[in-house]
């Protein structure tokens, strides 16, 4: 118990150290006259308007794209279904910024689809935020629904069909209320992502500016922190909202028991329309990956289009080998300092009871998903400057644990909460201590969640370039970093190789993940487990 207590301290400690004093620093950091003046200044409503106009149609879009892909994926006979799953969600693994390359060397005034078919598409500005955004954000709404799909009950069907329930109704009365909750899960993930990112305007809005594309330029070009301070705090509003109504209508999960897997019957016509529909909009999807891919390789775009390595060959003398052992060493150390903090925190707040204390943790470990990254590194600006920690790469690893804390939390908790409360009693029957379960019976019985944790932090850690962007210098910047001062430079071959390469370094890492799982106890162990 008081080693319990002791855990508990330090979290509390770890957590007011670097999430709620940061914050409470930017607070403090805005000046009211100066609120007064950017609120009443012109542009201002303008920045409020092209947010929010963006951001909801790209949400209604990409959610929308996503409920009838996963649609598709569960109620058809897809072939090769594990690849188009696979193929839906590799556009997490680059930065945001690269989806906006992608599109420009697609669809840009030399783009290559522009080039071939012979027509101009006004891509810059505010067609091109909602096109890149929805290419960066539809992954994550897939998966989370996705999930729910692939969750279904099929006894439940086949008694709707009995009582004569038509396809429509059973839609109605069942599939729309199992799907509910993570609709608007996958909404509000959305939104916040969008609203918040600064990657895709900051490379294809032109003059079209967003509120968080505003707040990168006045830091990083002007330094005002002041003005910077102020649209953090208003980039944090509808990311709280969004967070408190997402808890809210969580009720931690269904307690229902998918005793059929969904059986999906013959219909040849609904097949080949499915399987059209879901390998177009994987082409699509992958265009701006395979766009930078091609880039990668040929001499000078869009003059010489011939085969060469020359971007290889140069990408020594623009540091990258550098840039990506800053990327890899702060990537590793999130990931397995992140993985710890995160998993014993879950493991606090899941199996020592319910009281105050462990609730309050449980809410501080999920806050940190409504604190967008770009406002979570200026925080982190305005607090550590001048610390021993600030322009370190200590200070890159530990922004960007708090940045991704939430969901490899979450991944623990819901592991750790299904095992059976009797493993409490008999610890305490056999005098066994909290310590040696946790690594004698929940850790070795958890290991593909804890992988999962793992790669969830390290992959999003490379990608990644909001929180870190205001703490970074030349000396740790990581390689995603690279990608809009090459572009600044116009750079394009440059910067397409460096996307690629972050995305050939997560693809290795998911492939040593995913042979490292395939060794580990399966969540049906668990459950042979507890009986």
């Amino acid at each position: 118990m008081n080693k319990q207590f002791k855990s508990k301290i330090v979290l509390f400690a770890v957590f007011i150290f670097a999430i709620i004093l940061p914050l409470l620093t930017l607070f403090l950091n805005v000046n009211l006259s100066e609120v007064k003046t950017l609120v009443a200044s012109e542009h201002f409503g303008k920045l409020i308007l092209n947010s929010l106009t963006t951001t909801l149609l790209s949400t209604i879009i990409s959610v929308g794209l996503a409920v009838s892909v996963a649609w598709a994926i569960n109620r058809a006979n897809i072939k090769f279904k594990n690849v188009f799953t696979v193929l839906l969600t590799v556009p997490m693994l680059i930065p945001s910024i690269s989806h906006a390359i992608g599109l420009i060397i697609l669809l840009g005034s030399n783009g290559i689809i522009t080039s071939l078919f012979g027509f101009e598409f006004a891509l810059f500005g505010f067609n091109g935020i909602v096109l890149g955004s929805i290419l960066y954000s539809f992954p994550v709404a897939f998966l989370l629904l996705n999930d729910a799909f692939s969750y279904e009950d099929y006894t439940v069907y086949e008694a709707a069909s009995v009582l004569g329930l038509s396809p429509m109704a059973q839609f109605k009365e069942i599939t729309f209320p199992n799907i509910t909750k993570p609709m608007i899960a996958a909404t509000f993930a959305v939104f916040t992502m969008v609203f918040t990112d600064y990657g895709v305007p900051l490379m294809i809005g032109g003059k079209f500016q967003t509120l968080s594309a505003y707040m990168y330029r006045e830091i990083i070009g002007l330094l005002n922190f002041s003005n910077g301070a102020i649209i953090g705090v208003i980039l944090l509003i509808p990311a709280l909202v969004a967070f408190l109504i997402d808890l809210k209508t969580d009720d931690g999960g269904s307690s229902s028991t998918v005793t059929t897997k969904y059986i999906v019957q013959e219909n040849k016509t609904r097949d080949i329309v499915f399987n059209t529909y879901i390998a177009v909009i994987s082409i699509i999807v992958l265009l701006p990956i395979l766009a930078f891919m091609v880039l990668s390789f040929v001499k000078q775009f869009p003059q010489d289009m011939s085969f060469s390595l020359n971007h290889f060959n140069s990408a020594k003398s623009l540091g990258i080998t550098e840039y990506l052992l800053n990327s890899l060493t702060i990537s590793l150390g999130v990931a397995i300092l992140g993985t710890i903090t995160s998993y014993l925190s879950a493991y606090v707040t899941a199996r020592t009871g319910k009281d105050l204390s462990n609730r309050t943790l449980h809410f501080i470990s999920m806050f940190s998903l409504a604190v967008p990254g770009v406002v979570l590194g200026l925080s982190y600006v305005l607090f550590f400057n001048g610390s021993i920690l600030y322009n370190t790469v200590l200070i890159l690893i530990i922004v960007n644990i708090v940045h991704f804390f939430s969901s490899p939390y979450l991944m623990a908790y819901n592991s750790l909460s299904t095992f059976s409360t009797t493993f409490n009693d008999i610890s305490e029957i056999y005098n066994i201590s909290s310590w040696k379960m946790l690594i004698d019976v929940y850790i070795p019985n958890t290991e593909k969640t804890i992988y999962e944790m793992f790669s969830y932090f390290f992959t999003n850690s490379m990608i990644t370039i909001s929180a870190v962007s205001f703490l970074s210098n030349v000396r740790n910047m990581p390689l995603a970093l690279l990608i809009p001062q090459l572009d600044a430079q116009s750079l394009i071959e440059p910067t397409a190789l460096v996307s690629l390469i972050i995305l050939i370094v997560n693809v290795a890492f998911k492939i040593i993940i995913y042979y490292n799982q395939k060794n580990s106890m399966s969540v049906s162990q668990i459950g042979e487990i507890n009986e």
